[in-house]
């Protein structure tokens, strides 16, 4: 299927040149894939950034059960994932730094000083009230 209209969500020829390798291929052995992948991925990625429903895709991408089909069957695959880490690492790589991003994540609590006995009530407090005491 030819497409006729661009929308701001289409990916870029540059882009198409790095997802392309990272997209699934058609599965041999099957019937020929009748649309092609690059229009399935500017689909899904029209739903992403418009927020519109699948049944809501324009006439000119395909069907929104076929682009539906593809989105969920990539992501119980974890393509998405693969994609991410793939793209993350070759923007990493092109800033001079690891592939793969480390991180140290160091908190420490203070606890009472008198080792966690308890929070004390104010004079009067009656503690929690619940709705049969209203």
């Amino acid at each position: 299927m030819s497409r006729n209209r661009a929308y701001p969500s289409d990916i870029t020829d540059a882009e198409w040149d790095v997802l392309e390798a990272l997209v699934p291929a058609v599965k041999p052995g099957g019937r020929p894939a009748k649309h092609d992948r690059r229009v399935i991925v500017d689909a899904i990625f029209y739903v992403n950034r418009t927020g519109c429903s699948w049944r809501s895709l324009p006439i000119d991408f395909p069907h929104w059960m076929t682009v539906y089909r593809y989105f969920r069957d990539w992501k119980q695959a974890g393509v998405y994932i693969q994609l991410n880490e793939a793209l993350r690492g070759q923007v990493r790589r092109g800033a001079g730094r690891n592939p793969v991003p480390t991180a140290v994540i160091s908190q420490s609590v203070k606890t009472s000083e008198r080792g966690g006995q308890g929070v004390r009530r104010r004079e009067g407090d009656q503690g929690p009230q619940t709705l049969s005491d209203r």
